[in-house]
């Protein structure tokens, strides 16, 4: 199949590559001169190639919807995204300005809790949080960072501006589908790395590896640094075992680790027990210990907290970290960039409707055909409601779930999501998208250029999650076309 511009349907979205007029845009321009160049049989070939690639790598992703089917292949989109490293420069200062404000959010809300008693933040909005562990009162982990590793969905509406629409503080995942993303393009378009000034991703894992290592409690020794995951059923296990391949660090599950009389964790070896100093988990609080958690877990460790609190081990992102991880905290975030930091925050927010409040959840009851909404503790596009494409049986169904617990429910107005040219059986095709940038923090801050671009495969959807089916794209960063 050739890929030709020239025909491209651009949608009434903001199109990341094609402008109004039909016409590549200025940093476009050179990479579709190139990809319209070949030959169709090269072409073919050479996502052939791709392809194979993707399997004999497995590079995969687990959807829990496709019963039985463990060993989805990454859907990989051949056509890149594009990004002025102008613009990117104050996003990204935007990003670690978001990051900075949230840890020293999550820090005043498990001491001293002055953001609420100077009535910035609602307490009744904490009260009724799943995400807040009481376990983790009192405590202040190293460097007063308990989001290590923080994704944060951006989304490009039609007036070209960049919002934020979430920030993952628990468990985000999806940078190493960014990193291979990269390689795979590489492969399949390696001249156009010679066009265009593209500014690297490949140095995440060095600096994550740099971030947790920054963590250890043995500070003049190379520490030891473990990746704990559930295990293979887990949708991200292929991300878990590429991170630890990757820093060089320890993939281990619960029952490797244990915790001795000494309050140190330990990691069963054929040559006996060997001290871990940072863990990057992988496990969501719930399970993480069940001394400290849910009693029921077999995913965790016991004592692992009593070992974090006695700071013998570094653990990111934090336990309680997901306090903030709420969708109705999200809204007060420009609020705490202005209370901690004096700044005006330099990305916005979507302009958001608390259910929690009478007057917000009026409007949503009463336009929820318009709105998109969102219980405020679920990930990966789960339990949504977006509602102009949806039945009045869904609307009513989620009139009851808001009215019986309004705090679990914000919602938001439908944004004409960025479209993107997407090869589909056609031929190239308007398909919306995401983006997911990767931000750290420990005794320095790191934000990637650029990120995971997340694509909806199916025509006109919203949906970008890729535990909902969703693809991706390579995203560039790109300094100047040449």
């Amino acid at each position: 199949m050739k890929i030709a511009c020239d025909n491209y349907q651009v949608s009434d979205a903001f199109d990341e590559l094609i402008g109004p007029d039909g016409h590549p845009r200025p940093l476009a321009r050179g990479l579709c001169e190139y990809i319209s160049g070949l030959g169709e049989q090269e072409l073919a070939g050479r996502i052939a190639a791709v392809n194979a690639a993707i399997m004999t790598s497995g590079i995969t992703f687990t959807v829990y919807t496709e019963a039985g089917n463990i060993d989805r292949a990454w859907p990989f989109d051949v056509v890149p995204r594009i990004i002025d490293a102008r613009e990117w420069e104050r996003v990204e200062r935007g990003l670690k300005q978001r990051l900075r404000a949230l840890n020293l959010f999550i820090s005043d809300i498990y001491n001293e809790q002055k953001i609420i008693k100077d009535g910035v933040f609602p307490l009744e909005v904490l009260k009724d949080s799943k995400n807040f562990r009481a376990q983790c009162v009192g405590t202040m982990p190293r460097f007063g960072v308990w989001a290590h590793i923080c994704g944060t969905d951006l989304v490009r509406h039609s007036d070209g501006e960049f919002y934020v629409l979430e920030d993952n503080l628990r468990v985000p995942s999806g940078v190493s589908y960014m990193l291979e993303n990269r390689q795979l393009m590489k492969r399949l378009f390696p001249e156009a790395f010679g066009r265009y000034r593209i500014k690297p991703v490949d140095n995440y894992t060095a600096q994550l590896y740099d971030t947790l290592a920054a963590l250890t409690p043995r500070p003049g020794q190379r520490p030891v640094i473990a990746v704990l995951t559930p295990g293979i059923f887990n949708s991200a296990y292929f991300e878990h075992s590429y991170l630890a391949q990757q820093m060089g660090a320890e993939l281990v599950e619960g029952a490797d680790l244990v915790v001795q009389e000494d309050d140190c964790v330990y990691m069963k070896t054929i040559d006996g027990l060997q001290r871990v100093d940072v863990i990057y988990r992988r496990i969501d609080d719930d399970f993480l210990d069940p001394e400290a958690f849910r009693p029921d877990s077999c995913l965790g460790v016991p004592g692992l907290m009593r070992a974090w609190k006695k700071s013998t081990v570094g653990l990111a992102n934090a336990p309680g970290a997901g306090v903030a991880d709420d969708k109705v905290v999200y809204t007060f975030v420009p609020k705490m960039i202005k209370y901690y930091l004096g700044e005006e925050a330099i990305l916005p927010n979507v302009p958001s409707y608390l259910c929690m409040y009478p007057k917000d959840r009026e409007y949503v009851l009463a336009n929820l055909d318009k709105l998109v909404v969102k219980p405020a503790n679920e990930s990966g596009g789960y339990g949504m409601l977006i509602g102009p494409q949806s039945t009045a049986e869904e609307r009513a169904r989620f009139a009851e779930l808001i009215k019986s617990d309004p705090r679990n429910y914000m919602a938001q107005p439908t944004l004409s999501l960025s479209t993107a040219p997407t090869l589909c059986e056609e031929g190239l095709e308007p398909r919306h998208l995401d983006l997911r940038p990767f931000v750290l923090q420990s005794d320095k801050l790191y934000a990637t250029a650029g990120g995971l671009t997340r694509v909806a495969l199916r025509k006109g959807s919203l949906v970008v999650n890729s535990s909902q089916g969703g693809g991706s794209k390579d995203t560039w960063v790109v300094e100047s076309a040449q």
